[in-house]
């Protein structure tokens, strides 16, 4: 009886300590808790200039009370591997729910595979070069895809370790795109909800790491395009000056996607060049400005997430000059891009399983244009993203088409 009464003493007792206590929580501002990784107190960082730099990094989250129990359900696994911008976003609502002062009370950064699997001095890097997301990886692989199949022989099929080749080059100069752009752009990204945790940006990494992980890539390209034929090394290297100058394009004109279609499906002419030795015109300039035409398409879509941030910033693109017009403009892109397909099959004297494909490509376009929804940020992603299988059903064309011949 004695211990009972101790027992409830001891909770009256404690009972006003934890109300105290819950009052200073309750009196704590309810805006957002800042969460630092955990990783920044690694003090070897200091020593390393090629190390990133997380101490003085702004690559956190920031997370709101409403997000406190999406991060407490994350366990690290293969659902966190995709290729949609680095921002989470759980419903279209949350279009709508960015602060005006730019700080991301709703939003955090979603982690992908690269947080979970690589070493964390890598981790950086890989991000710099997107290699969790590789939406950019196949849209810059697929015109090469099919300039080499095209380039094959009627009835056998394509060089595998061409495509292997070019698949790795594809790989390390969207890395080398990516880092150039990321060098260029690091003051306007700091200002854009998407791209303001990017690590340059953020200064996870300093230019100068930037600058020596480009070198790196480029030299590693430099040996997949010593693997050609001259011309195709002479060709191959006049892209370089397209890839340096694109970042600068949307400080210029409204059409820098047009400019990304230029630089994007170069491809389309070194893959038939590797191949045989220099350029048909007929059947590979109408390849190539389809490509162009594509890259109009779904980069026009991708710049609608961006559009509020891009007059804010001052920098131009096509979904600011087409605006509520953008939906006709890139119609006529597709339409453009079918076509010019069609009549590059047609004067390579293909057979007819590439226009049975290419009729189901022409629907997966006609389906991207007609649902996608241009004020909402997720669903712009997600047409984006997509476009993968419309260059893979006219690789699957090709193909067949050769191998049919």
């Amino acid at each position: 009886m004695a211990s009972f009464r101790l027992s409830r003493a001891s909770r009256s007792l404690l009972r006003p300590s934890l109300s105290s206590s819950v009052s200073i929580l309750s009196s704590l501002p309810s805006s957002s808790t800042t969460i630092t990784n955990p990783h920044f107190s690694n003090h070897f960082t200091r020593f390393s200039p090629l190390f990133p730099n997380y101490e003085n990094s702004r690559d956190h989250f920031r997370i709101s009370k409403e997000n406190l129990s999406f991060l407490s359900n994350f366990s690290p696994g293969i659902a966190w591997i995709s290729t949609s911008s680095g921002v989470a976003d759980r419903s279209s609502k949350g279009d709508q729910q960015h602060s005006s002062s730019g700080n991301n009370k709703n939003v955090v950064e979603v982690p992908s595979w690269i947080d979970v699997y690589l070493p964390r001095g890598i981790q950086p890097y890989a991000k710099l070069a997107r290699l969790d997301k590789p939406i950019g990886t196949w849209l810059l692989a697929w015109p090469c895809m099919w300039s080499i199949t095209l380039a094959a022989t009627p009835g056998h099929l394509p060089d595998f370790k061409m495509m292997a080749l070019f698949g790795c080059g594809a790989l390390l100069l969207r890395g080398a795109g990516c880092t150039i752009n990321d060098l260029l752009d690091r003051d306007i990204d700091t200002m854009v909800e998407r791209t303001k945790l990017r690590p340059v940006a953020s200064g996870l990494l300093t230019p100068f790491q930037g600058i020596g992980f480009l070198g790196f890539q480029l030299l590693l390209g430099l040996g997949i395009l010593l693997q050609l034929n001259n011309y195709s090394r002479v060709l191959g290297a006049s892209s370089l000056l397209l890839v340096f100058s694109y970042p600068l394009m949307k400080r210029f004109t409204f059409w820098p996607q047009a400019y990304l279609g230029l630089t994007f499906n170069w491809g389309a002419l070194l893959g038939w060049s590797a191949v045989k030795g220099s350029l048909d015109p007929a059947i590979v300039f109408p390849l190539y400005f389809s490509g162009v035409f594509w890259t109009l398409v779904y980069d026009t879509i991708y710049a609608h997430q961006d559009k509020e941030d891009d007059m804010k910033v001052g920098v131009k693109s096509t979904a600011l000059r087409f605006g509520d017009s953008t939906k006709e403009w890139i119609a006529g892109f597709g339409i453009a891009c079918i076509s010019s397909l069609a009549l590059s099959g047609f004067n390579a004297d293909i057979g007819w399983p590439y226009y049975a494909f290419l009729a189901a490509a022409s629907g997966h376009l006609a389906w991207q244009i007609r649902t996608v929804n241009l004020t909402c940020r997720a669903d712009c992603n997600r047409k984006f993203v997509s476009n993968k299988w419309f260059g893979a059903l006219v690789f699957s064309g090709i193909l067949f088409g050769r191998v049919f011949s």
